[in-house]
């Protein structure tokens, strides 16, 4: 982002986008307990900003580590009993209530469950220094949540780390675990760039837009019949 303030913090729609994230998962399921993995130095930060933006949605901080594989190794530390579990990127703020709830249920009957979409570009693979056309309909692109019986997830957790570790589905399938793809979200962008904060902004603003809409289309009905 090229920013001071890390992208999980920056405002979006008037509130840190982490806290958009948490939001959804309560909304999705209330009874959710909710783990966020911050580096040590941003406690003090993230705290000053629930009070400053009157966040009391219940939640655990843990330590974030060297990399993603050791951030979600420390997270998996606090969870002491047996269930499902889910690993989100905190900037993925528009993630669909049907795609968390959809992520558990699938979990619960297969094991895991990992949002993907179609591919929409044209994609090459470089060999060699060469670029080679592929099927794209052979390939989709991976979301978060990822979510996982506690069982299966632990076990996966308990190898070294390995740089092809990109995800925590590539995690558990290197013990041998089939992983199980369900449909994701178009919306459910990651926020890597400014470009991205200004689509999330606008996704935000036209889903209100028709809200409003909608609304306003059901009072008319409304008046219609009175």
């Amino acid at each position: 982002m090229n920013t001071p303030i890390p992208k999980q913090f920056m405002l979006l729609d008037g509130k840190p986008v982490l806290m958009h994230t948490i939001g959804k998962f309560i909304e999705a399921d209330p009874s959710i307990d909710i783990i966020v993995v911050l580096r040590a130095d941003q406690y003090d930060f993230w705290k000053e900003l629930c009070v400053k933006n009157d966040f009391i949605l219940p939640h655990q901080l843990a330590e974030s580590g060297e990399t993603r594989f050791h951030s979600v190794k420390n997270g998996l530390q606090l969870i002491n009993e047996p269930g499902l579990v889910s690993i989100h990127d905190a900037a993925r703020p528009l993630v669909s209530i049907k795609t968390i709830q959809t992520a558990y249920k699938a979990a619960e009957m297969y094991g895991n469950a990992v949002p993907a979409i179609p591919m929409q570009d044209s994609i090459r693979q470089i060999d060699s220094g060469l670029s080679i056309a592929v099927d794209r309909t052979k390939y989709c692109s991976i979301q978060t949540p990822q979510c996982f019986q506690t069982e299966i997830l632990l076990k996966a957790y308990e190898h070294d780390y390995k740089y092809t570790f990109t995800d925590d589905a590539s995690v558990v399938e290197a013990i041998g675990v089939k992983i199980h793809l369900i449909d994701g979200n178009p919306d459910n962008i990651k926020i890597t760039t400014p470009k991205d904060l200004l689509i999330a902004e606008a996704l935000i603003n036209n889903k209100k837009a028709i809200s409003s809409s909608n609304k306003s289309n059901h009072t008319d009905e409304l008046g219609l019949l009175s």
